[in-house]
């Protein structure tokens, strides 16, 4: 199939150098045809970067449409700038941080090497303010992802951005892309996420009941005053102009921090062609639900008109909204009824691997997990199954396992589970489901992963609701019996 024509980009790169070589890593495994390709090193000084980029973490204004808020990002506008890439080349980051606190960059869902991941007190000694940091690493693999803040409450703010890893050798036949952030967004509007925080922890509740039938319950813990769709709100909505009868190819990424998004183009089917940066045996359905950390990619051919593009903020009685225009007419209200919102919505059942990503079967070491907490002022945890009422610091794996991670949800709420550093593949009981490094588990199911364990270091394995995260519900993945020396925790990784 022909590659796509790229559709005009307004990216905020900073400079583009060389072509760096793919080195040859000689530590990653491979579990069969469908295997991720073993992790390059990190490039060192002689090999020149593909793609440089400035990242200045500090207090900033942006403009949402409907207000300005007072908040901290990279640069005056959220998202921060979108990053794209060539899969197998470098990426160069210059992070510095003007910030009156510390911080990191964490590349969500990248291959990465641990030194670069951007995780405080396992992979690096956070930035402090006025400090800095150069992250540099290869892109293994194709796919949408992002970077944020790994620091406290900041990814509640707009220190979060779209990192785009492109394949030299697409597959998929389109005419232009779209990358469409989502989030949820109170910072600036009289609080800030940590006293946000600080209420959650000291028992506060909503003021509105915030249910889901599709997530089994509450749908999250905070009424957001605004929910955005690439950094506008409703009111003043972003608008995607392309030709009717264009084939566009949508990359959705969820940066909320507590909201789950049901996702509909009026007047239009979804083709789901990847998830977490993999792809899939594509489906077609009317909407999708996407997590906390989660991206689909969609097709979607273009009727004649004018559409809504709705994010419904899952069991909060709001939307994200987006205008989809190929031709002239009024667009639709904020408020437009969009059947699509009820019909036919992606199912994680759904997904299978495609062939080309799929490692297939193989004997794996089972772990049980337990997501559980007290209901109790901001006390969450993973524990293991045997000793489910405590807190386990650590999963200990080999180099080259498979291990099969059972995540048993005891609360009830639901929780999007991250694996830094990893893909996992998703266990059903019929048939193999997709790659994907985050996964939703609903109160009272359980939902088993196979980790392939190709990339040694000390891993974070996390809910990625900010606010649980925030309140324990974290341990790690490391390789090897013992963790490594206490005193070396934190430490600074080896600048490139």
């Amino acid at each position: 199939m022909p590659v796509p024509s790229r559709p005009t980009r307004r990216s905020l790169l900073l400079g583009t150098a060389g072509t760096a070589a793919l080195l040859a890593a000689g530590t990653g495994t491979r579990f069969g045809a469908g295997a991720p390709a073993p992790l390059a090193p990190v490039s060192r000084a002689g090999s020149a970067a593909d793609v440089a980029v400035v990242l200045t973490a500090a207090p900033t204004t942006v403009d949402l449409g409907a207000r300005e808020v007072a908040t901290w990002g990279f640069g005056d506008r959220v998202p921060g700038p979108e990053i794209r890439v060539a899969a197998g080349a470098t990426v160069a980051a210059d992070l510095r941080n003007d910030l009156p606190q510390d911080t990191t960059v964490h590349w969500h869902g990248v291959r990465i090497d641990q030194r670069m991941d951007g995780a405080p007190g396992f992979s690096q000694a956070p930035v402090p303010a006025g400090g800095g940091f150069d992250y540099r690493f290869v892109a293994p693999d194709p796919g949408t992802y992002f970077y944020h803040s790994h620091v406290g409450t900041q990814l509640d703010r707009a220190l979060y951005g779209a990192l785009v890893v492109e394949d030299p050798a697409e597959p998929l036949s389109y005419d232009a892309e779209w990358t469409v952030v989502l989030d949820d967004w109170i910072d600036g509007t009289g609080t800030d996420p940590d006293a946000v925080l600080a209420e959650l922890n000291a028992g506060a509740r909503p003021a509105q009941p915030l249910r889901s039938t599709l997530l089994g319950g509450p749908g999250g813990h905070i009424a957001y005053p605004h929910y955005l769709i690439n950094g506008r709100t409703a009111q003043t909505p972003t608008v995607f102009e392309e030709a009717p009868g264009r084939r566009v190819r949508l990359r959705l990424i969820n940066a909320g921090a507590d909201t789950a998004f049901r996702v509909a183009l009026g007047g239009h089917r979804l083709t789901v062609t990847h998830t977490d940066g993999f792809p899939v045996l594509p489906v077609r359905v009317d909407s999708l639900l996407i997590g906390m950390g989660e991206r689909y990619d969609v097709l979607v051919t273009l009727d004649d008109g004018v559409f809504p593009l709705v994010a419904a903020a899952e069991g909060k009685n709001a939307r994200a909204f987006a205008v989809v225009r190929t031709s002239t007419g009024d667009a639709p209200p904020a408020s437009v009824d969009v059947p699509e919102l009820d019909g036919r919505v992606l199912d994680l059942a759904d997904l299978s691997a495609d062939p080309s990503v799929d490692p297939g079967d193989g004997a794996a070491r089972e772990v049980g997990l337990v997501l559980n907490n007290t209901g109790a002022r901001g006390r969450a945890w993973i524990a293991a199954a045997e000793t489910p009422d405590e807190k386990l610091p650590r999963v200990p794996v080999a180099a080259g396992e498979r291990v099969r991670l059972s995540f048993t949800n005891r609360t009830r709420i639901w929780h999007p589970v991250h694996l830094h550093g990893h893909t996992f593949q998703v266990r059903r009981s019929k048939g193999r489901g997709p790659r994907k490094d985050t996964v939703v588990v609903l109160p009272g199911r359980t939902v088993a992963v196979d980790v392939f364990t190709d990339n040694p270091g000390e891993w974070m394995l996390h809910c990625h609701n900010l606010y649980h995260s925030e309140q324990g519900m974290m341990t790690t993945l490391g390789y090897g019996d013992d963790p490594p020396d206490p005193g070396m925790s934190g430490m600074a990784p080896e600048q490139p």
